[in-house]
């Protein structure tokens, strides 16, 4: 027994031992390891630890709101109620979201992007699952957060557009930015532009303005631990965001809703100007679409509708389209031939339907002719005989100088995208394009505005201004409390009365070409106005000896463009319209759109005595 004893004492003695030693060497591996870091590494661990003791989380400016010229808000932030998904929280990332689809509808796509975004970055970083959700969804995720792990629903601020497509194309919309939009932007802004739910202008104003609309960031100091997680927040040592700065266009937006809603569902386009200033009242493009669908990302086949809509929802036509002026233009060709001298007031030139240059046989728009017109007689009945004469006696040079002075061929910059410069033909251009020489017939077209011809309704807004006030007015899309009446163009004041008072007969005087329109239907208030067809379908010898075929037998794209231009008062210009309606038949698809939306500016006008009578009228119905 005792040596059964002495065995077991050798044994554990020789364990302790082992144990001792393995116990000591541990010590000495851990007093090394501290010695180490608290010594020969102390300078490097001291300053990863001030690094990584406080962070600094960005705070997102508020966007900048963009504003009609009375401060009506076109676009503006509002309340998004949104859900946030922590995967470090919620463990199990697809339970959380099988626990949360009770609540809320969550999409395969919404899925796989969740998940993937889970797996790319740290496990503590928020993740947006949904945003923009309504109350009854948001207030059920609150109610039983308890059970929702990870799950956070948040409130944060989603753009949005109170007049939805009436604005869609001058305001434009954003969006959330992409790879292109964070490889140009700085450093700082490359971390905003990460930042769940910020957004950046993609087209219209939020684009052109992006810089002033954007704001500054913001930044609040947490305390976090070693594993980035935050432990408090320091307030009073943070910076707060700065918000983006409101940009205030020069439009009014009442006339550009009416403007939008008169032109329904046409491939159409508006625009009114100040004659005296340049300021753009309403820049309309029709059939349009609502930006708020672009904020949140737009659904695939809704964006496919857009595109393949044959009415071009998409395209910008007021400064993108560009159009024959057709019979508008001949406003300016009665300028040059006067102003050069080359035509008296009481001259007359014997209309017959149709004129013979070479072999070739130039038609008048009337095929019986208009018989014996002077210039006066001419603008008012749009006698094309008389301006292919005109024309003829100007020359494609001086013709092609007023032009310009008018506008034609000038790209206009009013601070967003997308402007065209049209077309002003002449020879040099002919020869650079289709190495062709110019010839009569050439200036025969220019002079009825057609061949080569082509203006925006932007440009054609211009054009017809600096017709009404004689003042080089440049389009201005913001607004400018400075604002001026522009220089004088240079024309003389009898050459641009004759012109006007045609432009006035073509609405008031029994044989204009609009004076079916009746006016505005103001009292003591006349406008003036041009009618314009622009040829999309050139007629055949074969067709015109059978009978013009009308324009209701064509298909709609080979149909006619109607154009009209308009300013009022006749007698003291103050507001220019033109409308554009593409493929409408002719002339007539526009002139009363044009009329009532020149209407509408003239009575909402306080300095006219029909918005007198207007602001009259309301207060008596609000009770002021």
């Amino acid at each position: 027994m005792r040596a059964d004893r002495q065995e077991q004492d050798l044994k554990f003695t020789r364990r302790a031992l082992i144990m001792s030693g393995l116990g000591g060497l541990a010590f000495v591996g851990l007093a090394g390891r501290l010695y180490s870091l608290q010594v020969l590494e102390n300078e490097r661990y001291r300053l990863l630890s001030e690094d990584n003791q406080f962070n600094f989380y960005l705070l997102p400016p508020s966007r900048g709101r963009i504003l009609d010229r009375f401060g009506v808000a076109i676009a503006e932030n509002r309340d998004s109620y949104r859900v946030l998904l922590v995967p470090e929280q919620a463990g199990d990332v697809e339970a959380a979201l099988d626990r949360l689809s009770r609540f809320m509808p969550l999409g395969d796509y919404a899925r796989s992007r969740i998940l993937r975004t889970a797996s790319q970055q740290e496990r503590f970083r928020a993740i947006t699952v949904a945003d923009d959700l309504d109350w009854q969804t948001f207030s059920a995720i609150n109610l039983n957060a308890p059970d929702l792990a990870g799950i956070i629903p948040d409130v944060g601020e989603v753009r949005a557009y109170p007049y939805g497509a009436s604005f869609a194309h001058v305001a434009g919309y954003v969006q959330p930015p992409n790879e292109d939009d964070i490889a140009n932007n700085p450093r700082e802004a490359e971390r905003l532009l990460r930042h769940p739910g910020f957004r950046v202008g993609k087209t219209g104003v939020e684009s052109a303005r992006e810089h002033d609309l954007r704001g500054a960031a913001g930044a609040l100091k947490t305390e976090v631990n070693a594993r980035g997680r935050v432990i408090r927040e320091l307030p009073d040592q943070s910076t707060p965001p700065q918000p983006g700065q409101d940009v205030v266009m020069t439009l009014d937006a009442d006339i550009q809703r009416f403007a939008h809603e008169r032109l329904g569902q046409e491939a159409a386009s508006a625009v009114v100007l100040d004659v005296n200033t340049g300021e753009l009242i309403a820049l309309v493009s029709t059939p349009s679409f609502d930006p708020n669908l672009f904020v949140g990302g737009i659904s695939t086949d809704d964006y496919a509708a857009l595109r393949e809509n044959d009415h071009n929802p998409l395209f910008h036509k007021s400064i993108q389209g560009t159009y024959p002026p057709g019979s508008t233009f001949k406003a300016v060709v009665a300028t040059a031939a006067l102003e050069h001298g080359l035509v008296e007031p009481s001259e007359t030139i014997r209309c017959t339907g149709s004129t013979r240059l070479g072999n070739r046989e130039f038609h008048c728009w009337r095929r019986q002719g208009h018989g014996i017109v002077n210039i006066h007689e001419a603008v008012k009945t749009s006698c094309d005989i008389f301006f292919y004469e005109m024309a003829n006696r100007l020359g494609i040079d001086r013709l092609h100088d007023m032009a310009v002075r008018f506008g034609a061929g000038e790209q206009f910059d009013i601070g967003i995208a997308g402007v065209r410069s049209g077309n002003m033909p002449n020879p040099a251009w002919l020869r650079a394009r289709h190495n062709e020489p110019w010839t009569t017939g050439h200036t025969y077209n220019v002079g009825i505005g057609q061949g080569a011809v082509a203006m925006s309704p932007l440009q054609l807004a211009v054009m017809t201004a600096r017709v009404a006030s004689g003042r080089a007015v440049t389009p201005t899309l913001y607004r400018n409390a400075l604002a001026r009446p522009a220089p004088y163009i240079g024309v003389t004041d009898e050459a641009l009365a004759q012109v006007r008072n045609g432009l006035r007969a073509v609405v008031h005087e029994p044989g204009g070409t609009s004076y079916s329109l009746g006016g505005l239907g103001i009292e003591g208030v006349e406008m003036a106005g041009k009618t314009g067809t622009a040829q999309v379908y050139s007629i055949t010898a074969e067709e015109r000896a059978a009978g013009v075929r009308d324009q209701e037998d064509l298909p709609w794209r080979l149909r006619d463009h109607g154009l009209f231009m308009c300013y009022a008062p006749a007698d003291n210009p103050k507001y220019a319209v033109v409308v554009v309606v593409e493929h409408g038949g002719g002339s007539s698809a526009a002139t009363r759109p044009a009329r009532d939306i020149l209407r509408r500016v003239v009575a909402r006008d306080p300095s006219s005595r029909a918005g007198v009578f207007a602001d009259l009228r309301r207060n008596r119905r609000e009770g002021a």
